[in-house]
């Protein structure tokens, strides 16, 4: 590893009491305790596929993520530099702001459904995409996506009936993203319970309907 890419001592404990402070404002879905999963999340991953990847560099990205995304951006904030920027401030190298950064900007669901290519020509650039990629859409599904579309939609002022077209709209599609093994393993079971959501929604609230005197 080249000195521009060294991690530096405290520089990971430094760059979690930043995203903590950040992202204190964002709303329940996409808080600390989001991004902590997605760590767990993305070194789980990281050691059952054995990458070459650095461990630390992973966190990072696993850590930052969600800063400077666009549905929660300040004003004035550039989300393209503002994750690079940070990591200079800290004393990061300019080589490994710039990764962390191109991985950040490459986590998007949005944006890979928009370029695909585009999508694959990073993932092949930066190997760390593909586990920080797959760690961020684990946390959106399963019981924990469930409680997090809820709150997200609730947060927007969605009613419940919109959160739920979400689940067929995205989050059962997420599956069939993933990029690693162990990440295809763990959302074939997280999806079954999205399913499993989908199933019990569309009986309750049929059994409403029918019981309804509009009915």
């Amino acid at each position: 590893m080249t000195a521009d890419m060294e991690i530096r001592d405290g520089l990971l404990s430094d760059v979690e009491e930043y995203v903590k402070a950040y992202m204190a404002n964002y709303d329940p879905s996409h808080d600390h305790h989001h991004i902590r999963r997605v760590v767990a999340l993305a070194q789980r991953i990281h050691a059952a596929a054995r990458s070459p990847t650095s461990r630390d560099v992973v966190t990072l990205c696993a850590l930052l993520h969600d800063v400077g995304d666009k549905k929660y951006l300040k004003p004035g904030e550039d989300g393209a530099v503002l994750v690079r920027d940070v990591l200079l401030s800290l004393g990061a190298g300019r080589a490994l702001a710039d990764k962390v950064q191109a991985v950040c900007l490459g986590v998007s669901y949005s944006g890979e459904v928009a370029d695909p290519a585009g999508a694959r020509r990073l993932a092949a650039e930066h190997p760390e995409l593909a586990i920080v990629q797959d760690a961020d859409r684990l946390d959106a599904v399963g019981a924990v996506g469930v409680g997090r579309a809820f709150t997200f939609g609730g947060a927007r002022g969605q009613d419940m009936g919109s959160t739920m077209r979400h689940f067929e709209e995205k989050l059962v599609r997420l599956g069939g993203m993933m990029k690693t093994d162990v990440g295809r393993e763990m959302a074939a079971v997280r999806t079954e319970r999205l399913r499993l959501m989908q199933e019990w929604w569309a009986d309750e609230v049929g059994s409403a309907a029918g019981n309804s005197p509009q009915a």
